[in-house]
């Protein structure tokens, strides 16, 4: 089995090979091993468009299986390269019973809702999953509780906009992280996407529910363009004004919290003038990790009539967007060096090492072998843009 996109796609897979376990079958890392290959595809821009069609050719002859959100919306361009059969992501939410999953390590993912209540004007991943349905708070709940009972301490609530969970039931995302938050136990959770526009009408109340202990000081919150009229025409439903509305409400009560982002560069009709914009919202606004893509035109998609920006000038906006943004992301783990920061093991990658986070989400790397869910203190003494070095006081 081959996975690509988000958080959202990786727990499908996971909740795939639990069904297929319990049906006999063995997952195998090795292709030329398997007698069946399912790939789990992803279509947000061009490029992983194109990726995902090479792969599919390349097991073209095989018993090939395919999910995602590819054959949601382009399957004709799936069938001109090969005739597999479609597992449906729905399929796999009504027959694996549970939200939660484990991923690597101390880490456990559980998925909210699937869907959006945006109307993006160049989302191919809106026209893929729907519109927004949540999960029942109850069934929530009920995932963590299982995650913790079986070893997970970092917990990541996903989907496509997180903060809009609810919205379609008459409740609330801070009322749900409040009810994640108090079940008993050691463990974080981490906050997925939410969208700013979701954000705005819960504003305080989110700001609130992120007061637990139990809640790590992270946000990802994808504004795409610093444009009020890049955004109009993206229909992204906010102004850069309620950007900065945002994080200074979070900023002011908590200085150290990692901000994260999206920025889409090149959008059909952005000008110089209008560019310079987003790059004052990032100096602004101080995003550290952020996700910088060129505009890729999506089938199907409202944006997809409009006149498309040469690819080098898409590429000059996106080479000065993440050059800013690294400047503020060391900035940023500078402010960490010589602090002594607690620390929880989540992830091992690399032998004689180990991944830890601290209360912000910063990624920690640990020049020692510990176990997953191991909590300590640790100096911060070495800056490598993504990921910071670490010493046990």
């Amino acid at each position: 089995m081959e996975t690509y996109g988000c958080t959202y796609n990786q727990a499908d897979s996971r909740r795939l090979e639990r069904i297929l376990e319990g049906q006999g079958c063995t997952i195998t890392g090795r292709p030329e091993e398997a007698d069946a290959v399912v790939i789990n595809t992803c279509t947000v821009i061009g490029r992983t468009e194109r990726k995902m069609l090479r792969r599919l050719e390349e097991f073209a002859d095989r018993d090939l299986y395919v999910t995602g959100c590819m054959p949601l919306v382009q399957m004709d361009e799936i069938r001109s390269v090969c005739n597999p059969r479609v597992i449906h992501p729905d399929e796999i939410q009504e027959r694996s019973g549970s939200i939660g999953t484990r991923g690597p390590g101390a880490t456990g993912v559980v998925q909210v809702a699937s869907g959006c209540a945006g109307r993006c004007s160049y989302c191919i991943t809106r026209l893929a999953r729907g519109r927004l349905r949540s999960a029942p708070a109850e069934a929530v709940l009920d995932a963590v509780r299982g995650l913790l009972a079986s070893g997970a301490y970092e917990i990541q609530v996903t989907g496509q906009d997180v903060a809009a969970w609810g919205l379609d039931r008459g409740e609330s995302f801070p009322d749900l992280l409040r009810g994640i938050s108090g079940i008993p136990g050691r463990f974080a959770v981490r906050v997925g996407m939410m969208h700013p526009a979701s954000v705005t009408g819960i504003l305080d109340d989110l700001v609130e529910a992120f007061h637990s202990e139990k809640v790590f000081r992270f946000l990802h919150l994808p504004v795409q363009s610093g444009s009020d009229t890049v955004l109009e025409r993206m229909q992204r439903g906010y102004t850069a004004a309620d950007v900065v509305r945002i994080v200074d409400a979070f900023r002011e009560e908590f200085p150290d919290m990692m901000i994260s982002s999206d920025f889409i560069t090149g959008f059909p009709g952005e000008t110089d003038e209008e560019f310079q914009e987003t790059l004052e919202l990032l100096r602004r606004c101080e995003f550290v990790k952020v996700n910088v893509t060129r505009y890729s035109r999506r089938p199907g998609t409202p944006a997809a009539a409009l006149k498309d920006l040469p690819e080098r000038l898409r590429k000059e906006r996106s080479r000065a967007l993440l050059a800013e943004a690294n400047r503020i992301y060391d900035r940023y783990n500078e402010r960490w060096m010589g602090r002594v920061t607690p620390v929880v093991a989540t992830e091992k990658k690399v032998p004689g090492s180990t991944v830890c986070r601290n209360p912000c989400y910063l990624n920690v790397v640990i020049r020692d072998d510990l176990p997953p869910g191991f909590s300590g203190r640790a100096l911060i003494t070495g800056n490598h843009r993504h990921y910071v070095i670490g010493e046990l006081v």
